[in-house]
């Protein structure tokens, strides 16, 4: 009884304060302080704040409670325990069991750009194996397996990806001599 006398006082204060708002010519916020004033009594009228009482104190019992009861700490402890078999079953579950790991999209969509970056673009004319079999330091059988494994491309039959081994450095320095006429 005391609360619902207090609610209607405030918003009894509430409606006076939005009245002398509208009497000043600002309607807008008038309206609003009255929209906020009529808050406390419809709470009391619907009953809100004698539940809101009786949380509070149901609450303020679990509170006591939980310090003297052993039982709500146990209960603590499960959840706690229910938490960590939790967390637990999602790593394991993150790492595979004798399967390969499925990419990411992230990684496949990299290895695809990396794909179609080696593959699209056209190289420079590589050294020959003949030009260079004497002094790169390499055998004969080495060179005839980098020839191999290096597929032509549509592009005058220059062969596509990085040479292997001390090669890299002399096709280069061949390019620059063709250019020349060397």
């Amino acid at each position: 009884m005391l609360t619902t006398t207090v609610c209607a006082a405030l918003s009894a204060a509430g409606l006076a304060i939005a009245l002398l708002t509208a009497y000043r010519r600002r309607f807008a916020a008038a309206t609003r302080i009255a929209a906020f004033a009529l808050v406390p009594i419809g709470l009391a009228m619907a009953g809100l704040i004698s539940l809101a009482g009786k949380v509070g104190r149901a609450v303020g019992g679990w509170a006591t409670d939980l310090v003297l009861d052993p039982e709500v700490w146990a209960g603590f402890g499960v959840l706690a325990l229910a938490v960590v078999l939790y967390v637990v079953a999602r790593v394991a579950a993150g790492r595979s069991s004798g399967r390969e790991r499925r990419p990411s999209r992230r990684e496949r969509r990299a290895a695809a750009r990396a794909e179609r970056k080696g593959l699209g673009t056209a190289s420079a004319p590589q050294a020959s194996t003949g030009a260079l079999g004497a002094g790169s330091g390499t055998t004969a059988g080495a060179q005839a397996a980098g020839r191999a494994a290096e597929p032509a491309t549509a592009s005058g039959g220059a062969r596509g990806g990085r040479p292997a081994g001390g090669e890299d450095d002399f096709s280069d320095i061949e390019a620059i001599l063709k250019k020349h006429g060397i």
